[in-house]
């Protein structure tokens, strides 16, 4: 088959549900520590209908909103570059300290124990554009948040964050403001 025959194939499938979806997230026991269920995306990535699906999923509410995708660091860069594609625009990346190597803003957050920080171009978002943020995993908010602070920083407008999954049980969204947030797959 050909490789474009194969993208038509897909494409002409019955979309997959969320439920569906969630059949394709591996839980990784015990990983990065003791007592921590890592919820593993490649999977889904590796499958070409829930892939395509979960791009779909996540671009069909914010098509013609956009003028930016915002991709974190690093699962985040290629679920929002698919979904920039699909929505037609371009995409920014934010990524933690000293992996850019140009003019750089930077934005702090907490995490449990400590901080950490992202950083983007200073030229990365364009002054009153529409950031779309993507990222695998919604959890305890503090990389969102600090992505809306670097869009916020550049003077683009958030139009929504967009999450593969979101750890309800862990009340991240609540640290994100107003912004319009969604998530595919959500464990409580």
């Amino acid at each position: 088959m050909e490789a474009g025959a194969a993208l038509i194939w897909t494409a002409h499938q019955e979309p997959m549900t969320n439920e569906e979806l969630k059949t394709y997230i591996r839980d990784i026991p015990d990983f990065p520590k003791p007592g921590i269920v890592f919820k593993d995306i490649t999977p889904l990535l590796a499958d070409a209908r829930a892939l395509a699906a979960t791009v779909d999923h996540i671009a069909e509410p914010f098509l013609g909103s956009v003028d930016a995708v915002l991709g974190i660091e690093s699962r985040g860069f290629i679920v929002g570059a698919a979904v920039a594609y699909r929505l037609g625009v371009g995409m920014a990346i934010a990524r933690k300290p000293g992996k850019l190597p140009y003019h750089r803003v930077s934005q702090q957050y907490q995490l449990e124990y400590g901080f950490d920080s992202l950083e983007m171009h200073q030229d990365a978002v364009a002054v009153n554009s529409r950031v779309l943020i993507v990222d695998d995993l919604l959890a305890t908010g503090g990389t969102a948040e600090a992505a809306i602070g670097l869009v916020k920083a550049l003077k683009g407008q958030v139009v929504g964050c967009a999450f593969i999954i979101e750890l309800g049980f862990l009340h991240g969204r609540s640290r994100l403001g107003e912004v319009n947030c969604r998530a595919l797959i959500r464990y409580d």
